[in-house]
């Protein structure tokens, strides 16, 4: 506690925008205001003070002496234009109870733990305009509105009015520079205001019921303010120790009973300072005098390390507030200082950014790097991004596998399918829409394609429009040309997904991706179960190379038969894939995290498999484990980490077919997709299969486990 009042001095606001937001302005500018400089409802935000380390870590366990309070930083994002004021029914924080859900409040893209703080944009339309208007009937303006919400009550029920801003700016679209300026309006007191004490708020709600603890006033406390989702309250201690909370409307309703030393106001404060409260607070004090004429008051600077839990930083103020206002408009500062430190106006200069796919480009890679960044800095980002995949299928698990592969930055997809967009595709299709299936469908590969490029024009999307030859079905004139076109394709790709919709289509891509040493991802659907897997490389390149990842099986290493025809004679539900709605999803974002997680591990497809740990069980890997297969149980939602391992006469992997496809290339491939039963014979299952005779076992004619695609 201070031994004599002192003048109150505040924390002011200093600016932050992002580059989304000068964009925003620009669309805005040309598509909407034109030559209209009139004023425009804007939305920013703010957080509570806090502190953060050099490291940048904000968590109250890494805090130390060299920590440095986070500035008071006012926000606007592009959602700063999302419609004058919103009115919506739940705050970020769930407002219930305490805030009338019909007031205007923050935007639905506002991050948590924020604060609303509604704005005016004055865009002017020359760099003259900007530097020769008049800033202070600006000021006086914005302040008088502020002043006018005090006077009739307008602010009791929406007091985030009190932390009214403006934003005066000049957009050089030609350059994009942008010129601006902030004011956050405070309106002045009659005389002075004094700070008579200073208390951390540990000192000043004691845990007065044993069984509640300090920590648990605290979390309660925290708890109700995030509810009311308000920046301004007030607040008593009950004779049990709880701390209640209410909104500034209810002020004479709120202190019945209680006498006026005991009285305390809150406010959200973005300040962290030891001493000073943040701007917000200025205004709020002239309130709290123009409108009950209060002398002294407690004053709660409420801070709270976001989405941590930690008040400790927070303080409890006495002030003393002398004098009384007139009828007047008080006088009012509030413009912001530039870098410089002088009252002055600010560049922004985005030109290499402002270019929309430019601006995406760095959007889109923000939350990858900052996962390297702040929890995997072993994450090999441009190794991962420079992953060129191959997607043998453009259905429900192409399209899947695409928007993952996309969001964790591979910029180089390629679909290949040979079927049309039926009316049934859409709704679980995610890159596939309605207007795609008129006039006949388009093809499937070439419609994925072209939408993927609308959700992220950066993206090098190709389609092929390709049938996969099959084992057991009709050789046709194209045949060979199929067999070379897909074997050059796989050739230039370093991962190949297999998406398609029959066992058989995924023989002539695992024979071509064993031969070319590719990653190759398997994802297969059932009704409620579903398959991902690796399959094991057949390819050293060099002495890095794992036994494991060698001896590893592939899709076709578990079966007794070649592939065959699956396809003819089925009935309506056979024909279609029929499967839980969520698993296509499931499946394919496994697929794809299965693939980034080899890509970004020290032995790549050569890793050993791992097996099922507890999840509480720490990993050495910063993506975790690097399974062989996983087996998937929607019914238990349950998934179990496989371990199969390559079989010596396998019809798609083993060396006999490796080596014959080596020799005599596409030749040997038209052999096998003529005759099946050629291929057992080649690689040692029809005799292994006649040696069984004397034994009583039954094969399965179709070859198939438990999975369907």
């Amino acid at each position: 506690m201070s031994s004599s009042a002192t003048l109150l001095q505040f924390e002011p606001f200093s600016s932050a925008v992002t580059s989304t937001f000068w964009h925003a302005l620009s669309k805005n500018k040309i598509d909407l205001y034109k030559l209209d400089d009139s004023l425009v409802d804007i939305n920013g935000y703010y957080s509570t003070g806090h502190l953060q380390g050099k490291s940048g870590d904000t968590s109250s366990t890494a805090a130390g002496t060299n920590d440095e309070a986070v500035p008071a930083r006012l926000c606007v994002g592009d959602d700063a234009f999302g419609g004058k004021y919103v009115t919506r029914s739940a705050h970020a924080w769930n407002v219930n109870a305490i805030m009338d859900v019909n007031k205007p409040i923050a935007l639905e893209r506002q991050p948590t733990y924020t604060f609303s703080a509604p704005g005016f944009l004055k865009n002017t339309n020359t760099i003259e305009e900007f530097k020769g208007i008049d800033k202070a009937k600006l000021l006086k303006d914005v302040s008088n509105r502020i002043w006018d919400d005090i006077t009739s009550g307008k602010a009791l029920d929406q007091p985030e009015l009190l932390t009214r801003f403006l934003l005066l700016t000049f957009a050089d679209l030609k350059k994009y520079k942008f010129y601006y300026w902030f004011a956050f309006p405070a309106l002045l007191p009659p005389e002075p205001i004094k700070i008579t004490a200073v208390r951390n708020i540990s000192a000043v709600f004691p845990a007065i019921n044993p069984t509640r603890t300090t920590a648990d006033i605290f979390g309660a406390l925290s708890n109700t303010i995030a509810q009311s989702g308000s920046a301004f309250f007030l607040v008593k201690q009950n004779t049990n120790g709880d701390i209640t909370v209410g909104k500034l409307s209810e002020w004479d309703r709120f202190w019945e009973g209680l006498n006026e030393d005991k009285r305390m106001v809150a406010f959200a404060d973005p300040s962290a300072l030891a001493s000073n409260p943040g701007w917000p607070l200025r205004n709020l004090l002239v309130q709290l005098k123009k409108r009950w004429n209060v002398g002294r008051i407690k004053v709660l600077c409420f801070r709270e390390t976001p989405g941590k839990g930690d008040v400790s930083r927070s303080i409890v103020i006495d002030v003393d507030m002398p004098g009384s206002f007139g009828d007047d408009v008080p006088k009012s500062v509030g413009w912001e200082k530039n870098t410089a430190g002088k009252l002055g106006p600010r560049l922004a200069d985005l030109a290499p950014l402002m270019d929309p796919t430019r601006l995406a480009d760095t959007a889109v890679d923000l939350n990858l790097k900052l996962m390297r960044w702040r929890i995997m800095p072993s994450l090999q980002l441009e190794k991962i991004s420079e992953t060129k995949c191959l997607l043998l299928g453009s259905g429900t698990l192409g399209c899947y596998v695409a928007r993952g592969l996309m969001a964790w930055g591979i910029r180089h997809i390629t679909f290949v399918d040979n079927g049309r967009v039926s009316f049934s595709n859409p709704v679980r299709q995610p890159l596939l829409n309605f207007e795609d299936c008129l006039e006949g469908g388009k093809p499937k590969a070439v419609a994925a394609a072209e939408n993927l490029k609308k959700v992220y024009p950066g993206v090098n999307a190709t389609a092929h429009v390709l049938s996969i030859p099959m084992p057991g079905h009709p050789i046709e004139s194209k045949t060979r040309s199929d067999v070379e076109a897909l074997a050059k394709l796989i050739e230039e790709h370093d991962a190949v997904f297999l998406l398609t919709d029959s066992r058989e289509a995924r023989w002539l891509p695992t024979v071509l991706g064993a031969a070319s040493g590719k990653i190759v991802i398997n994802s297969a659907l059932g009704f409620d179960t579903f398959l991902v897997m690796r399959h094991g490389m057949r390819v050293q390149k060099d002495e890095s190379s794992q036994a494991d990842g060698l001896n590893l099986g592939c899709y076709f290493c578990n079966d007794v038969v070649a592939p065959a025809d699956s396809l003819s004679d089925r009935t309506l539900d056979q024909q279609c894939t029929v499967t839980r709605p969520g698993l296509s999803a499931m499946a394919s974002a496994s697929a794809v995290e299965l693939m980034v997680s080899l890509v970004n591990h020290e032995h790549g497809p050569y890793a050993a498999a791992d097996s099922t740990k507890a999840p509480s069980e720490p990993t050495s890997l910063p993506l975790g484990l690097v399974p062989h297969q996983i087996r998937g149980f929607l019914t238990h939602f349950t998934n179990l980490l496989v371990v199969g391992h390559s079989y010596e006469k396998c019809t798609a992997c083993s060396g006999t077919v490796l080596y014959e496809y080596k020799k005599r290339g596409s030749d040997f491939i038209v052999d096998a997709l003529k005759s099946p039963e050629w291929l057992e014979e080649l690689t040692g299952l029809q005799k292994l299969k006649e040696e069984s005779e004397d034994v009583d076992v039954e094969w399965d004619a179709d070859g198939e486990d438990d999975f369907e695609d």
